[in-house]
């Protein structure tokens, strides 16, 4: 009997939680205290990934976030040993240059994360890995606001320093809505983002949140959905990419498995066809391209990364911004 009165009490305690204390579900979005893995030194990339420099952006005063930059295999032998000021230096040479905005949950050293840079970086691109205010070793707490001023302030710094080179913003999971909403920033300045590639995009982070598995277990109540959207509006969590792709007139690419079991396939279809949409409105001739990864692949949210043509489709991608440069 105490058992169930307990099970009681903490399937009562959730929602009681959640209306007294709303900041507790931006917690449960970012998941920014589970700093995995923790016995990297982000200071020391080397030790995860070579060909790599950690350095810090101040985006705001008080927020310092920590940024790795791996260099294109083209660069591999010149930068042994190099530092910041000549990594610097490095991205006006012409390569690509992605800024990957990663998901929720663990810092840049994530293992799925540094396997996509170094197929990115074998491929001949620069990579720039972000760890939003609050994650790894940054400073600050998260918000939509917040980590969207994050990745503003990198690609800000990004076009400074790159030259004429293709600046990309890379979004997966949760850093699709950054990279979209850092991509409707770039535009409302009167300027458009290169290329955005989102990976397993969401349609709005309210719509992964009324399916997640706990919250299937309030569904049944009248009214609770309903509470959530109202608390995620309260806290200014929306990152709504559905809306933010009715504007976008960058080119996109949309990389998604069908066996995402985070992200349901067929929020991915839906901001394709949205995108289409806003392209044929405006008769923007633009590349926009959606690759879909069959459910016996096994990707599922966070493995696209083993996709052996990944590179080359990438690469296809951008190319085809290079012949319209």
């Amino acid at each position: 009997m105490k058992v169930v009165s307990f099970l009681v009490a903490v399937y009562v305690s959730v929602p009681l939680i959640i209306y007294l204390c709303p900041w507790t579900l931006a917690y449960a979005i970012f998941a920014h205290l589970l700093r995995l893995p923790y016995l990297v030194d982000l200071k020391h990339p080397e030790y995860v990934l070579n060909h790599t420099c950690n350095f810090y952006l101040e985006p705001e005063e008080g927020v310092r976030v920590g940024v790795w930059h791996t260099l294109p295999a083209s660069q591999w032998d010149e930068g042994a040993g190099r530092g910041p000021e000549w990594y610097r230096k490095a991205l006006g040479d012409g390569s690509p240059v992605i800024i990957y905005l990663h998901g929720n949950v663990g810092t840049r050293a994530k293992h799925h994360r540094v396997q996509l840079v170094k197929i990115l970086s074998t491929a001949g691109f620069h990579v720039l890995s972000l760890d939003y205010r609050g994650f790894g070793d940054s400073t600050g707490h998260p918000s939509e606001r917040g980590v969207t001023t994050d990745a503003l302030h990198l690609y800000t710094w990004v076009k400074q320093h790159s030259g004429g080179s293709l600046v990309c913003l890379w979004g997966h999971s949760l850093g699709s809505g950054v990279a979209s909403n850092t991509a409707v920033k770039v535009q409302e300045q009167g300027s458009t983002v290169d290329a955005v590639i989102l990976e397993a995009p969401f349609t709005s982070i309210g719509d992964v949140v009324v399916i997640f598995p706990l919250s299937k277990l309030y569904t049944f109540l009248p009214g609770f959905e309903l509470f959530l959207w109202n608390t995620l509006e309260k806290n200014k969590l929306l990152f709504a990419n559905e809306d933010n792709l009715k504007v976008l007139t960058c080119p996109l690419l949309i990389l998604h498995a069908e066996d995402d079991d985070m992200v349901p396939y067929h929020m991915g279809q839906k901001l394709y066809q949205i995108s289409l949409r806003t392209h044929n409105e405006r008769r923007r001739e633009i590349p926009l391209e959606m690759i879909s990864y069959p459910a016996s692949r096994g990707f599922s949210h966070n493995d696209i990364y083993l996709d052996p043509g990944l590179s080359k489709s990438v690469g296809d991608f951008l190319q085809k911004l290079r012949g319209k440069a």
